[in-house]
């Protein structure tokens, strides 16, 4: 069976910070970071307004909101937004001065979509 995307990425991870890859570690962990956001809870703002601080619940769990999660589906778009994102910011940066940063999107990019041509990566 094929390892999910967000676990091989897991694992690249302390590989890439051994191998001191910079760019790999970067891509990485913001990626990682964006999947663990993108299965928060919502919060419902109403919810929160109007709500006296001695009506809060309270004790050790009181505030745990069960996380959504992600098919594999959705973990390859967040990856594949991610990827494009870093490349849309680099197709921006056309200053001179901004050129190192550029190429550094691109490379973060690229690390990102090599794990999306794995075999195995839903489409």
């Amino acid at each position: 069976m094929d390892m999910p995307l967000r676990l091989r990425m897991r694992q690249a991870l302390p590989e890439a910070m051994r191998a001191r890859d910079k760019v790999a570690v970067s891509a990485l962990r913001a990626t990682l970071g964006a999947l663990d956001n993108a299965e928060a809870a919502p919060v419902d703002e109403a919810a929160l307004r109007g709500v006296a601080i001695e009506l809060s619940p309270v004790g050790v769990g009181t505030t745990e909101a069960a996380r959504r999660e992600l098919s594999e589906g959705a973990v390859v778009d967040v990856v594949r937004a991610e990827a494009d994102e870093r490349l849309d910011a680099a197709a921006q940066l056309t200053a001179p001065a901004h050129a190192d940063r550029a190429v550094r999107l691109r490379a973060e990019a690229a690390v990102l979509l090599r794990f999306l041509d794995e075999p195995g990566t839903a489409r």
